[in-house]
C-alpha cells in the first residue's frame, strides 16, 4: 500500500510504545505449565485484567473434558485450566479472531522457571517468547487499534487458551465456534525464524495411543498358550513406521508394558505421532492406521483400542491465505520491517484455525528462538515491532484491505 498514513503511524507508535517488557517478566514469572492448573488461574487473572481494558464481555470458559491412556491401559480424565475468551462488537460488519496461549512447556518441578538478562541484551526465560511475550504484542496491538478511528467498523474475538502445548483438545471447540464468521485470524506464536520469519504452511498432527491386550502364560511351562502384547505392539510399530512416506511422517514415540521374564505379557501401550503435510494424506494415514491394526490383531491374536487421533488438520496455503500473508507483509513493509515466509513442520492453533475456513497468520508474535528449551530467548525490541505490525494488520482488515 505504499507510505503508512498519518493515522496508521499513530496507530503503529502507540501499539509499540504499549507492548511492555517488564509486563512479559512479570507474566513469565509465574510458573503456568499446561499441568500447572494454580498457575494458569494466576496467569489467567493477570490476563483478564489487561484484557478487561478492552470493549466487549470477556468470560473464563470451562475446559471440554479430555481423557488418555495411562501406562496400565486405563482411560483417565486429564484436567486443564480454563480458557479466556473476549468478544467484542459482535454485530460489526467485519469480525476478526485473534488467538493465543497462556501455557508453556515448563512445569511447576521443571528447573527453568527464572526470567534473565543475556549479554548480547537477549532476554531468556520460561515463556518469553512461547507465548507470553505474544500475548503482550496481542493486547498492545487491540488496546491501539480501539483508538484508530476505523475501530467502530470491524468486531473480534480473543481466545487465550490453556492448553495449547498439550494440542488443545480442552478448547477445540472454542476456537472453532470463535472462528466462525471470520474474515481473518491472527496467532501469536513466536516467529518462526529470529529475523521474524512467519511460518507458512504447516503438517497436521496426530497423536495415537493403541492398547494391546494379549494373554499371560508361564513362558517355560506354557508359551504357546499367551499371546505376547509386547512384540504384538512391536509389530505394530513397525507396520505404523512403513506409512512414511514424503509429506507423512510418523514418530514411535513410546512402548510401555511388559512383564517379569518368566511370565508371556499381556499389556503394552504404543504412542505414535504422525504428520500429514495435505488431507490426503491424513485419509491415507487414517486408513494405513486402521489396515495395521486389523493385521496385527489378526496375526497375533491380541485386542488393539485405540486411542486419540488427528487433533491438528493439515494447514496448507489457500489463496485467501495467500492474500492475508502478503497484507501482513505489505504492512511489515510499509513499517520498515522486512517479513519473509517459510514453511514449518510445527503445528499450533492456527491448524484449527484454516481448517474451519479462516485465513490465518500464526506467527503474529515475537522474535526469538529455542523454544520448547531452556535456552528460550526474546530478542526484545521485536515486542514493539510486532505490535506495531499487529495494529497496522488490524486496522486495514477493519478497512476492508481484502
Amino acid at each position: 500500500m505504499g507510505e503508512p498514513t498519518s493515522q496508521e503511524r499513530t496507530l503503529a507508535e502507540t501499539a509499540a510504545e504499549a507492548c511492555s517488557l517488564d509486563e512479559v517478566r512479570s507474566w513469565c514469572a509465574i510458573n503456568s505449565g499446561s499441568t500447572n492448573l494454580s498457575g494458569l488461574e494466576r496467569t489467567a487473572a493477570l490476563l483478564a485484567d489487561r484484557l478487561s481494558t478492552l470493549p466487549g464481555t470477556l468470560t473464563l470458559r470451562d475446559p471440554d473434558p479430555v481423557t488418555a491412556l495411562d501406562a496400565a491401559g486405563r482411560e483417565i480424565a486429564l484436567a486443564h485450566g480454563k480458557h479466556l475468551h473476549l468478544v467484542v462488537r459482535p454485530g460489526a460488519p467485519r469480525q476478526m479472531l485473534l488467538t493465543g496461549h497462556m501455557d508453556t512447556v515448563y512445569g511447576a518441578d521443571h528447573p527453568f522457571q527464572t526470567v534473565r538478562d543475556l549479554p548480547d541484551g537477549r532476554v531468556n526465560g520460561p515463556g518469553v517468547a512461547d507465548m507470553k511475550g505474544g500475548l503482550a504484542v496481542m493486547i498492545a496491538a487491540l488496546q491501539a487499534f480501539e483508538r484508530h478511528p476505523g475501530a467502530g467498523t470491524a468486531g473480534y474475538e480473543v481466545v487465550i487458551n490453556s492448553d495449547e502445548e498439550v494440542g488443545s483438545a480442552s478448547s477445540a471447540s472454542l476456537i472453532a465456534q470463535a472462528a466462525r464468521g471470520k474474515l481473518a485470524a491472527l496467532t501469536y506464536e513466536p516467529s518462526a525464524l529470529p529475523d521474524g520469519t512467519l511460518a507458512g504452511a504447516r503438517p497436521g498432527s496426530g497423536n495415537f495411543s493403541f492398547h494391546i491386550r494379549g494373554r499371560s502364560a508361564h513362558a517355560g511351562r506354557n508359551p504357546e498358550e499367551g499371546r505376547n502384547a509386547v512384540t504384538a505392539a512391536a509389530e505394530l510399530a513397525l507396520a505404523l513406521e512403513a506409512l512414511r512416506r514424503d509429506g507423512l511422517s510418523v514418530n514411535v514415540a513410546r512402548l510401555d508394558g511388559g512383564s517379569p521374564n518368566n511370565v508371556v505379557p499381556d499389556l503394552a501401550i504404543l504412542r505414535v505421532n504422525l504428520r500429514p503435510r495435505t488431507p490426503d494424506l491424513e485419509a491415507a494415514a487414517r486408513a494405513g492406521i486402521a489396515a495395521a491394526v486389523r493385521q496385527v490383531a489378526a496375526s497375533r491374536d491380541v485386542g488393539v483400542h485405540v486411542h486419540g487421533g488427528f487433533g491438528r488438520p493439515p494447514k496448507p496455503l489457500d489463496p485467501p491465505a495467500l492474500k492475508l500473508f502478503a497484507l501482513v507483509e505489505q504492512a511489515g513493509r510499509d513499517l520498515g520491517q522486512t517479513i519473509a515466509r517459510k514453511d514449518s513442520g510445527g503445528v499450533c492453533d492456527g491448524n484449527n484455525i484454516a481448517a474451519c475456513g479462516v485465513p490465518v497468520v500464526d506467527t503474529m508474535g515475537v522474535r526469538g528462538g529455542a523454544i520448547h528449551s531452556e535456552e528460550e530467548y526474546l530478542i526484545p525490541e521485536s515486542l514493539g515491532e510486532r505490535a506495531a505490525l499487529s495494529a497496522l494488520v488490524l486496522a486495514r482488515l477493519a478497512g476492508g484491505a481484502l
